[in-house]
């Protein structure tokens, strides 16, 4: 799953320079508290310099643009400002640059090579291994109405008969059918653990993912919600499926989706909903910075410039206004906000008309703008079949007290009597039982999904297809 949070902005432009040629895949591994982290610099040279995308192929996510990629008298600088990364490192003989990884003021030493990384595994205790006990297959369905095929996993129970079904649909970003994040398979062990008990689970790539077709840079949740629902029309299409008894698991954006296909389809039996959303996408967004924020260290008055400038990012946004005036309003604004930053605080060779013009494009992506402005509360009212929505107590991404409150309420308006709410100690938004609740913390907790939370979904779905 991916961070509900704002995605990293365009690569844009950069500086020169002349020697030897840095062009190509760059490889480096972060070493944390003992777990490798492979990461990749793809630089490309162009008319005006270099530009470059960084891969985290751990957490499924390839592409990533960077901000800013300046390469004079062999030192080698990148930038992706919206998660605090800079690398800089010097090119010797040998093409072997050593140098620094930095994020969020902490530093770990990363040289770059061209060779592949030989990656190392992290524990990983819960991870399911071959042989399973089950039956696995990897199947293909057709979303229709997109025109696309998309690849997945059907596990079931090894004895013949006919099962109860779950789809699972994964959170933000691009994510592979284990959805895959640091190291973490959390769809994977969850539908182990479901098909072990008599549960047949559906997992799938999203669109434009791996072995799925599609174009995911442009698509939107009402987009992925056709996904899902042609996902359920090929469960229907499995003489194993009960079809009465066919249900929806949505994680973090996928808890928005599974209430969408929900209020629309008298195919969905259940739906449950971890770490979904219940507010507004603007107001999520603030709450989650906040919360982030000032677990990160940031002070009263960073807290309260960050909030004063996205706020007035999301009024420009949620305006009935065209989308070319939106943009130049967005920048026309943070061109007046970066002229009072320092120049030294902006990316190596970067302006503020520049950068500006970078974060104007992060915001106006057509996914940041249909979430920004998202309410969840209309289309919960339609939602009529049970519902389980469970969030970690230490979740600073969708804060639990007033999603869950506004989930129920929505729920209940529409008349949905059968909703159940839960806040779980100590767990944060992936599930795992956790100190802080930072999402820097995720990688370096061995556990990938508690077992209490795995029982809690369980025997609530027991409950509702006995």
């Amino acid at each position: 799953m991916k961070v509900l949070s704002l995605v990293l902005i365009t690569c844009i432009f950069v500086v020169s320079s002349f020697g030897q040629d840095i062009t190509g895949q760059w490889h480096g591994a972060l070493k944390i508290q003992g777990v490798q982290l492979p990461l990749v610099f793809n630089v490309t040279e162009t008319e005006s310099g270099y530009t470059a995308t960084m891969d985290s192929p751990n957490q499924g996510a390839f592409g990533i643009p960077v901000t800013s990629t300046h390469f004079e008298n062999n030192v080698l600088k990148i930038s992706v400002t919206n998660s605090n990364i800079t690398y800089e490192g010097t090119l010797g003989d040998g093409e072997l640059i050593t140098g620094t990884f930095t994020q969020a003021g902490k530093s770990f030493p990363m040289n770059l090579s061209r060779e592949e990384i030989e990656e190392v595994g992290a524990n990983r205790p819960q991870e399911p291994k071959k042989p399973f006990p089950y039956r696995s297959e990897d199947v293909i369905f057709e979303n229709k109405q997109a025109e696309i095929l998309l690849a997945g996993t059907l596990t079931m129970p090894e004895q013949e008969g006919i099962y109860p079904a779950v789809v699972l649909i994964s959170g933000s970003g691009p994510q592979n059918r284990d959805q895959e994040l640091l190291g973490h398979k959390p769809f994977l062990v969850l539908s182990d653990y479901l098909t072990r008990n008599g549960i047949a689970v559906l997992r799938f790539d999203d669109r434009g993912t791996e072995a799925s077709a599609g174009d995911f840079s442009s698509a939107t949740s009402v987009d992925f919600a056709t996904d899902v629902a042609s996902a359920v029309q090929y469960l229907q299409s499995r003489p194993e499926i009960d079809k009465s008894k066919i249900g929806l698991i949505g994680h973090s954006e996928g808890g928005i989706i599974a209430p969408m296909v929900a209020a629309d389809s008298d195919d969905i039996d259940f739906i449950v909903l971890l770490a979904g959303t219940g507010i507004r996408g603007d107001k999520l967004l603030l709450a989650q910075q906040a919360l982030i924020g000032e677990a990160s260290g940031m002070s009263p008055n960073q807290l309260a410039e960050n909030e004063v400038l996205n706020k007035k990012m999301f009024e420009i946004i949620l305006k009935d206004q065209s989308e070319e005036e939106k943009k130049e309003e967005i920048k026309s604004y943070l061109t007046q906000v970066f002229r009072n930053i320092p120049k030294d605080n902006l990316p190596a060779g970067m302006s503020e008309e520049g950068y500006a013009y970078a974060m104007d494009s992060q915001y106006m992506n057509p996914w940041m703008q249909y979430f920004i402005k998202y309410d969840p509360a209309p289309i919960l009212e339609k939602v009529s079949c049970p519902v389980l929505a469970i969030n970690g107590e230490k979740d600073l991404q969708v804060p639990p007290k007033e999603n869950l409150e506004a989930i129920k309420a929505g729920l209940e308006k529409g008349g949905n009597t059968n909703v159940t709410t839960m806040e779980l100690p100590g767990l944060n938004h992936l599930f795992q039982e956790a100190q802080t609740g930072l999402p820097n913390e995720y990688e370096e907790i061995e556990q990938t999904f508690s077992p209490k939370a795995m029982e809690v979904i369980l025997e609530w779905i027991q409950g509702q297809v006995e």
